[in-house]
């Protein structure tokens, strides 16, 4: 693996993101350049359609941009097939979303040992046991998603997402759909994981009290990207 170049985790140079619509094409990132280190937190805001998780997927190697460079974990990812982008990611990234993406057939201890057998990390039980101890649901390790709640089930994505040791974490909107008690909880083991893995942190948010969490904020709007002062 090729080592980190300047300390970025992740850094985007000239990221376009152009789709065709039926009256031309609609530049959704346009121009975006921003540099992230290893170990920061950084949070991502704007209002809805501003361009803010179609950025994080070009990021994580989930889209392909139309023009422009992204690095991640040291390796030009924009070069890359989806193949070549899918072991980077199985290797150094991890994923939290607002919708969860718990598969519905596995069960809690089954959905966060996945990642781990796919990655040919040892253990993998064991491990997932642990972490599911740490975000305080070893006892509902058997509990398939649809009866867990809101809250428990986005637990699972946290213990699913940290059980690989990721060296990078995006984490898209990871409150939106808890109300503010599970909200605050989940916000509480996010950045407390975080903080324990020492994992760099890529958040996208409308909610800016759990933006101003973060050590530096950026806003998107119109594709636009404006970064804001740091905040701790």
């Amino acid at each position: 693996m090729q080592t980190l170049k300047n300390n970025w985790a992740v850094a985007a140079h000239g990221l376009e993101k152009i789709v065709p619509v039926a009256e031309g094409n609609l530049t959704i990132v346009a121009g975006v350049s921003l540099e992230i280190n290893s170990g920061q937190s950084v949070a991502i805001t704007g209002v809805s359609g501003s361009g803010k998780t179609t950025l994080l997927s070009l990021l994580a190697g989930l889209d392909t941009p139309t023009a422009g460079k992204v690095t991640l974990a040291g390796q030009t990812i924009s070069a890359m097939n989806e193949d070549e982008r899918a072991q980077v990611r199985l290797q150094h990234v991890g994923f939290v979303f607002q919708a969860f993406h718990l598969l519905p057939h596995l069960n809690a201890l089954e959905n966060v040992m996945l990642p781990l057998e796919l990655a040919g990390k040892p253990h993998p039980r064991k491990r997932s046991l642990d972490m599911l101890k740490r975000v305080g649901l070893k006892e509902r390790s058997t509990h398939f998603p649809t009866h867990l709640s809101g809250g428990e089930q986005q637990r699972v994505a946290l213990a699913r997402a940290f059980a690989v040791e990721p060296s990078i974490l995006f984490a898209d909107e990871p409150t939106g759909n808890l109300d503010g008690g599970n909200s605050e909880a989940v916000a509480q083991l996010l950045f407390s994981l975080n903080q324990e893995h020492d994992t760099t942190l890529v958040l996208v948010t409308h909610d800016m009290e759990l933006a101003h969490r973060c050590e530096k904020t950026y806003t998107m709007s119109n594709g636009l990207l404006e970064s804001k002062a740091a905040l701790l």
